[in-house]
């Protein structure tokens, strides 16, 4: 993927950390690599020589340094972190990162996100210290930023980022990565509908949107569409103007690295004291971070209840437990610190002997070789998070196994459970499924775990960090791609010039409208959509022009039609062609229709609407339809694909039609469509000027009947026959404005153009 779209300029990684930490010490600036597996697996990826283009590959890291760094130093920290680091550093002061990350972030993101919502604070002031600090990264990001230069967002901390980005340079290449769990709808929605909107519209900033799991990208796409409205189509999102995607990547590890850790002298050192200091025992091991998500006290209580319900292993086994220092003075990781030192002894003290003790307990960070020791001669990893994003350190014990022993024991909430189906899976919030576990990879044959691992393992080498980053890129500089194709079909500039002389040139002009959704937005009630004084002077005035006739063609029924736009000189199209009433005589058939099979099908229609609150059945002349917008959008897309195909097989020997529109599914008889209505007024006719819009299927008809040289639209970004794309009906209007201002006397096409400037008309 990426060397078929090699990216044009440099690769700009934004994150809340640089991957160094900087400090000063007796007057000197230190720097120090921030730890963390995003921070490490980055790096590796834009070190490794096997990454196309690596050893030309020019990137820039903007992130924080570090608030330990005064004033006075950050021009030498600056010029030090370009000329080593390739980064260009943010700097915020203590009370905006107080604010910030331990504000916002951790108080209220990261407790959500994880379900933990009864530690979640919903505090405004941080809130408005988070806006704050992503618009001082938006700001640093641009003052950075070339031209061709992809700019790759990272993490929970920046999902107003790439909107903010979007704001100022709608040319930008923007990915954003999502590295913790994206919740369910349910739990989002807790967010304060201000922010859970803002939020979502600042991700949705970027072009391509990366989540570790589907899981992840169905409750985030889930979300979009309940609270913002914008449907997916495979994980496609449309929204005026552009189109955004949403994909899965799963984060790999830097395979290599682990997998030969055991040659490293200093790590086979730390692995024979390891020996020495365990001799006789079976090691299972747990290494994670201090924080409430990781499960480690429902791991203590399952390993607890392994002992009491299995005393052959008492003395033969040794949970070795090391806890990484995190957020120290949150007040949640102090507590959960003493209850996991309290159990850690309750346990010790409950099955210990002078010669065996159950659990070795430590609290510290670990460097790379006494952590790959640890891996390389633990039998038994125990990752058991009550919910982790992906979860790097399952992946890093199974690559380090180099004779392809060992067992992984991991939660099935964590997101990288997803891919390592072949180890042992248990639920991390039941004691007992995870004592079950540890049993079964206790009594794991020896062959039994090299044929788990050597399945693992070939996963884990084919999709590492180094794939993981170039599939992410070439995905991003792909969806790029896409978008300027559909950019393509945008209204370009230099096709105004060519419609306004034909418009005003020509002495014979046809306009065929379509009304819902194109000349005003969709309702969620049709009686809802009535025009107003604005629309309906516009449509006078280009129907009163003598060289204009103007076609309104729509699905309503002729009533609805007549007494909305019957006084004015516009020619009236309903029920999608079966009624037709020309400008200033009475409505007649265009082809002989017949209702009889009414009966017999609005009752399946019913049958759905009362399974689906919000929907409700129309009933015209010589067609039905069930409208189902103001029902649950998700419901409603599952019951009316069900309604569809119900439909379809019903009426497969009848002379009839069924349609899927824009939340609407109609029945009508065959044969009549907008195509028939549109050749209706094209036969009579040599039009030296045809333009035509509309903004679902039934349009499509009407593009189909028209000649090339017709100037069509489809509204809203989708593949269509039309030549052109516009956003919303918003966009319709102002062409027609213009058009109209055109068309009168002494019009100049430039200045007419001028005259209204709406943003999609001036790309």
């Amino acid at each position: 993927m990426l060397s078929e779209y090699a990216r044009p300029g440099r690769l700009v990684i934004v994150a809340n950390r640089l991957p160094f930490s900087a400090s000063v010490d007796n007057g000197s600036i230190v720097c120090a690599e921030s730890p963390g597996g995003v921070a490490s697996g980055l790096r590796t990826y834009l070190d490794s020589p096997g990454t196309p283009g690596a050893e030309t590959r020019e990137f820039l890291w903007v992130g924080w340094p570090g608030s330990a760094v005064g004033p006075a130093f950050r021009p030498e920290l600056r010029a030090l972190a370009s000329s080593q680091y390739h980064s260009s550093p943010v700097f915020l002061s203590e009370e905006e990162m107080e604010k910030f990350y331990q504000g916002f972030c951790n108080r209220t993101i990261w407790p959500l996100f994880h379900y933990f919502s009864t530690y979640a604070s919903f505090n405004d002031e941080e809130w408005r210290q988070y806006r704050h600090v992503n618009e001082v990264f938006c700001e640093a990001v641009l003052e950075s930023v070339q031209e061709g230069d992809v700019v790759w967002v990272h993490d929970y901390h920046l999902m107003l980022l790439p909107g903010l980005l979007r704001e100022r340079r709608r040319d930008l290449t923007v990915g954003f990565f999502l590295h913790i769990p994206f919740p369910s709808f349910e739990i989002f929605r807790l967010l304060p509908a201000a922010w859970r909107r803002e939020l979502l519209g600042g991700i949705l900033g970027a072009d391509l949107i990366g989540f570790h799991t589907y899981g992840y990208m169905q409750y985030f796409l889930q979300c979009v569409l309940r609270l913002l409205g914008h449907e997916n189509n495979m994980g496609v999102i449309a929204l005026p103007g552009r189109i955004v995607k949403a994909e899965t990547f799963p984060m790999g590890i830097d395979f290599g690295k682990f997998h030969d850790a055991a040659l490293d002298p200093a790590v086979r050192a730390e692995a024979e004291a390891l020996g020495r200091t365990l001799a006789g025992v079976r090691r299972i091991l747990s290494v994670d971070r201090l924080d409430y998500t990781k499960g480690i006290l429902n791991r203590l209580r399952g390993y607890e209840l392994l002992l009491e319900e299995n005393p052959g292993f008492r003395a033969g086994v040794v949970l070795v437990m090391v806890l990484v220092p995190s957020r120290i003075g949150v007040e949640q990781y102090a507590v959960i610190k003493k209850q996991i030192e309290e159990l850690v002894g309750r346990i010790n003290g409950k099955f210990g002997t002078v010669g065996w003790t159950p659990v070795i307990y430590q609290y510290r960070n670990l460097a790379f070789a006494p952590l790959a020791a640890l891996y390389t001669s633990s039998d038994i990893a125990l990752v058991t998070p009550l919910r982790d994003g992906m979860n790097l350190v399952a992946k890093e014990y199974v690559a380090s196994r180099r004779d392809r022993t060992g067992v992984l024991v991991i939660s099935e909430m964590a997101g990288a459970a997803k891919e390592l189906g072949e180890a042992v899976i248990v639920n991390p919030h039941s004691e007992g499924d995870i004592a079950r576990g540890l049993k079964e990879a206790l009594e794991m044959s020896a062959e039994e775990q090299q044929r788990r691992n050597r399945i693992l393992q070939n996963r884990l080498r084919r999709y590492d960090v180094t794939h993981w980053a170039n599939e992410f890129i070439g995905q991003l500089l792909f969806q790029k791609q896409a978008q300027k194709r559909f950019e393509m079909t945008v209204l370009p500039r230099s096709a105004w010039k060519e419609i306004f002389d034909c418009y005003g040139r020509a002495l014979r002009r046809v306009i065929f409208l379509d009304y819902d959704g194109t000349l005003t937005p969709i309702a969620a009630r049709p009686s809802a959509a009535r025009p107003g004084r604005q629309l309906l002077a516009l449509l006078e005035r280009l129907a009163r022009d003598p060289r204009t006739t103007v076609a309104l063609i729509s699905g309503r029924d002729r009533e609805t039609l007549q007494k909305w736009f019957g006084l004015l000189p516009l020619h009236l199209v309903a029920e999608h062609g079966v009624w037709v009433r020309e400008s200033g005589e009475e409505w007649k058939m265009l082809k002989e229709q017949g209702g009889e099979w009414k009966p017999a099908i609005i009752p399946i229609l019913e049958r759905y609407m009362d399974r689906l609150p919000g929907a409700f059945v129309e009933e015209k002349e010589f067609s039905v339809a069930l409208h189902y917008r103001g029902a649950h959008p998700e419901q409603g897309e599952t019951l009316a694909g069900e309604m569809f195909d119900h439909l379809m097989s019903f009426t497969a020997n009848i002379d009839l039609q069924v349609i899927r529109g824009k939340k609407v599914i109609e029945v009508r008889n065959a044969g009549v469509h907008k195509g028939l209505a549109g050749l209706h007024w094209l036969s009579k006719t040599r039009y030296d000027f045809i333009l035509a819009a509309g903004d679902d299927w039934t349009d499509e008809d009407l593009f189909a009947v028209l000649p090339e040289s017709a100037f069509s639209f489809r509204v809203g970004l989708a593949s269509s026959r039309a030549r052109y794309n516009l956003s919303d009906s918003d966009e319709v209007i102002a062409l027609l404005e213009l058009l109209a201002a055109v068309g009168s006397p002494d019009a100049d096409a430039d200045s007419a153009h001028n005259s209204l400037p709406h943003p999609a008309f001036h790309l």
